[in-house]
């Protein structure tokens, strides 16, 4: 088993938000800009990578998961963190259809361009898109506690970053130079981190659950240090520390903030961890078990499918549906 001492770990917790944002990471897929004209409209499908769409020039017309339409301006910019189904239009009644990929220009790796619309076509939409991979699971706590689209229009007062961002991504998008996809993965990384960090310190409106406890100085401490150590074997003891009470009143107060004990917070969060290592790192199960501390690798299992609902071997034979969902 891991170590078990009562020591509490060194950690600030100065900044429980940017703790956790300090191991959260976007792995860029590609990224692209498309100049758009008259009547169009594509339908993005649900998939386990995270959406970015810019908008500049013409505006366009959103469609979220749950069919409401809004529309975008010039400036406005979209981050689906976990992929929802989405619609981009000129304007709403438009027929979708798929991004036409194959029809896209490569101009270098990982970067392309469409045109629809020739130069000088007046009312002509740009939208620079992204797809990009987080570094945490998709059911992950962190993730799975924002919405389903996130409006960076909405959160640019309080992150006057995000527009200077979104400019030098676009610019970068739009040159034909050497390196251009390792930079945009940079600039997507931390736009995305000013968008959620935006998003929770101002925007979500959200008193309970884990947003209450990120924003809770003393949780949130808790938060951002197990977060950092999925792996290591958190007693209560350890934790309690780090929130400078007894065990049982830090007991109470993680469980009526965060609104589970503090055991299945720690055990969710760990098996999420051992669900990318089997997934994206194509660790061996007795591997992941190994690392988490348990003994046998039946033990393991067991946790592993009362959090994540299927045994790791059906989480490994299914992977491709899985990392889709």
């Amino acid at each position: 088993m891991l170590d078990r001492s009562s020591k509490a770990p060194e950690f600030d917790g100065s900044d429980a938000l940017t703790d956790m944002l300090r191991g959260l990471r976007l792995d860029g897929v590609e990224y692209g800009r498309c100049r758009l004209s008259g009547d169009w409209s594509f339908h993005y499908p649900a998939q386990g990578q995270a959406h970015f769409h810019s908008v500049a020039g013409q505006g366009c017309w959103l469609q979220s998961p749950d069919g409401a339409w809004s529309e975008l301006t010039a400036g406005d910019a979209v981050l689906v963190p976990r992929g929802a189904a989405h619609t981009l239009a000129s304007r709403p009644g438009v027929p979708p259809r798929p991004f036409p990929r194959r029809e896209c220009l490569s101009i270098c790796d990982s970067v392309y361009a469409y045109e629809e619309a020739a130069e000088g076509t007046p009312g002509v939409c740009v939208l620079f898109c992204g797809t990009m991979r987080f570094n945490l699971d998709g059911l992950h706590p962190l993730l799975r506690m924002m919405p389903d689209l996130m409006r960076a229009q909405e959160l640019m007062q309080a992150e006057p970053a995000i527009p200077h961002l979104l400019d030098a991504m676009i610019a970068e998008c739009s040159l034909n130079r050497v390196g251009a996809s390792g930079i945009l993965a940079r600039l997507a990384d931390v736009m995305a981190a000013q968008i959620i960090r935006a998003w929770v310190e101002h925007g979500c409106g959200n008193s309970a659950g884990w947003i209450a406890a990120v924003r809770d100085a003393k949780v949130g401490r808790v938060l951002a240090a197990i977060h950092a150590e999925p792996a290591r074997d958190w007693t209560v003891a350890e934790m309690a520390a780090l929130m400078g009470v007894s065990r049982s009143g830090f007991a109470a107060k993680f469980t009526a903030i965060v609104g589970t004990t503090p055991a299945h917070y720690v055990t969710e969060v760990r098996m999420h961890q051992a669900r990318q290592w089997i997934l994206r790192d194509r660790m061996r199960i007795s591997e992941a078990g190994r690392r988490l501390g348990y003994e046998s690798e039946a033990a393991f299992s067991r946790a592993f499918k009362r959090v994540i609902g299927a045994a790791p071997g059906r989480v490994r034979a299914d992977a491709p549906r899985t990392l889709e969902a």
